[in-house]
């Protein structure tokens, strides 16, 4: 046992200083990296979909349907409600649009423009959009009125996501 190093008082207490301060930020950053973490591991929980009523509710006029959807930002959670226009085209298939205007997100409602029957009209700045979702030529739309995803199942009307109206403007 002839060749024992010895360290001096100062390198001990570096050594020490230095496990401990280690230790101690391992300790605090620990805990910061899992709450700026969690939310990215978390899965999502249950479907994308919102039952709104039976397809039979709805006829070849648009029907305004509100409904709520489980909202998650970061850690806050809340029930959001939503609405859409619904109808039945003439082949059966469901035809679901959001109501907010693609000028500048006020909401459009049905039939409500004297001057302008039988149309989506945005009262905000004179938007208008037929039937189908489709904006009028001429007006301040420049894109048609968005669609929710739509699925039939066991008897319900379901609503997903919205996506782009593929329908181009129609002259009015």
């Amino acid at each position: 046992m002839g060749d024992k190093r010895e360290i001096s008082r100062r390198t001990f207490l570096n050594y020490a200083l230095m496990g401990t301060g280690g230790f101690l930020a391992a300790g605090m950053i620990t805990p910061m990296l899992r709450f700026a973490v969690d939310p990215l591991l978390q899965g999502h929980a249950g479907g994308d979909m919102v039952a709104v009523g039976s397809p039979d509710d709805f006829g070849p006029d648009p029907k305004r349907v509100e409904f709520k959807v489980h909202t998650k930002d970061g850690w806050y959670e809340s029930e959001t409600t939503l609405s859409a226009w619904i109808r039945k085209l003439e082949d059966g298939t469901i035809l679901a649009l959001s109501p907010i205007c693609k000028h500048l997100g006020c909401t459009v409602d049905w039939n409500t423009s004297p001057d302008f029957p039988n149309e989506y009209f945005c009262p905000c700045h004179m938007g208008r959009y037929a039937i189908n979702g489709e904006h009028i030529l001429g007006t301040p739309p420049t894109a048609s009125l968005d669609e929710y995803e739509t699925e039939i199942k066991d008897g319900k009307l379901y609503l997903g996501a919205v996506k782009a109206n593929p329908r181009a403007g129609v002259s009015g």
